[in-house]
């Protein structure tokens, strides 16, 4: 019977650990900085509903 490697089990799952970390630090970045842009176009859109318009 093979002796198992721990080692080799060890630095597979430091692997994983590493990309999933670096994954959601990519999805933070992403989340914080699209809102600035797409919230601003939410604030004019808001803006013109919110302009009462009088009737002539």
């Amino acid at each position: 019977m093979a002796k198992p490697n721990y080692q080799y089990e060890k630095r597979q799952k430091d692997l994983a650990k590493k990309k999933k970390q670096e994954e959601k630090r990519q999805k933070k970045v992403d989340k914080s900085s699209v809102p600035p842009e797409q919230a601003t176009e939410d604030m004019e859109a808001a803006e013109t509903m919110e302009t009462p318009t009088q009737p002539e």
